[in-house]
């Protein structure tokens, strides 16, 4: 999701996401009108959003790159909109834009609402379907079962939806969203609830994952891909950028462990560009950054060490097995993965 253009935290004294987004669904049976169909629709993401690197990991754990394409946006924006300025011509290849803004447009035309990523398009009409993130997902997940890989995870599993539903819900609004509450605090009084928050579920996930492999047990679920994408950026930007410093990502054992053990799953690591993650906050963010400077460090390379949670059992992807290598024209340059350039 465009975090940035979607409202800003300084309008409010506590900072509020706008979070009305277009509610339609790609499903089996078509109800909203967008049926599952291989190569109709293009997933438009970026590596520097949390909330896109979502569904980029889903996709990938699934195995949907044959029948959904994906378009990848830079890691800065204006106030209009994201834009594929890392395509030749600055332009996407399959679409023709060089704004994700204009396939909202094409459906909408007084669309006047954040443009956000992640978006899936339709590719004939070139209409923006859905932003709806967290649907998205899901949706991958149960609507398109039909063009998983073999030996897909089940990353929503009906027995455990119940459960899963609440941990989601509490690691989106304390965790996901809550360092975002930091840094867009517009008092001191915001900030001190939303750090108080944040700190008090992390607290609560260190002790879950004390003794458990996974936020769900003994495989990964959305539960583990929703919380990662925050983690993964905590050190590099949450925790001097929006203010989120009682204490670093590496100083938690258990959620530091889980998060290196996620990383080294395929799927995981292999989406995760620490230098458009950094580019995109530091640049984006003048209210915040106004110098643009982006910091060299943290050193990334400490995501590759051995994590040890093997010794608590279960295993990422339980009877089935891992994605295979990413496709070539959707790798991150390996000087952009951990202990690579430490910024642009």
């Amino acid at each position: 999701m465009s975090e940035d253009n979607s409202g800003s935290g300084y309008v409010e004294r506590e900072y509020k996401r706008d979070s009305n987004y277009i509610p339609d669904r790609i499903t089996a049976d078509g109800a909203d009108g967008w049926p599952v169909e291989p190569d109709r629709y293009r997933l438009v993401a970026a590596r520097a959003c949390p909330w896109a690197n979502r569904a980029v990991i889903v996709r990938r754990l699934l195995g949907l790159e044959p029948a959904i394409s994906m378009g990848m946006c830079g890691p800065t924006h204006d106030e209009r909109s994201w834009t594929f300025d890392l395509d030749p011509g600055g332009r996407d290849p399959v679409l023709g834009y060089e704004r994700l803004q204009e396939a909202f447009l094409a459906r909408f035309p007084d669309y006047d609402r954040g443009i956000t990523v992640p978006a899936m398009v339709d590719v004939p009409s070139r209409q923006v379907v859905t932003n709806d993130f967290a649907q998205l997902t899901l949706d991958l997940s149960t609507e398109w079962t039909a063009h998983h890989r073999d030996g897909a995870p089940d990353l929503y599993p009906e027995k455990l939806r119940d459960e899963m539903d609440d941990v989601m819900q509490r690691v989106y609004t304390e965790v996901n969203n809550g360092v975002y509450r930091c840094g867009f605090a517009g008092s001191q009084d915001a900030y001190d609830k939303a750090y108080g928050r944040l700190f008090t579920t992390l607290d609560w996930l260190e002790d879950r994952l004390a003794d458990q492999r996974y936020l769900m047990g003994e495989t990964i679920t959305e539960a583990d891909v929703r919380l990662f994408t925050t983690l993964a950026r905590f050190d590099a930007v949450y925790h001097g950028h929006f203010k989120c410093n009682r204490q670093k990502l590496t100083e938690f054992p258990a959620l530091w462990a889980y998060a290196r053990d996620l990383f080294q799953t395929p799927g995981f690591g292999d989406t995760i560009d620490f230098p458009q993650i950094k580019e995109h906050y530091y640049v984006v963010h003048t209210d915040i950054n106004p110098t643009q400077v982006i910091p060299g460090g943290p050193d990334t390379s400490n995501w590759l060490t051995p994590h040890g949670r093997e010794s608590l059992g279960g295993s990422p992807f339980g009877d089935g097995t891992p994605p295979g290598p990413v496709f070539p024209d959707e790798e991150v340059p390996a000087e952009h993965g951990p202990g690579g350039i430490p910024h642009r």
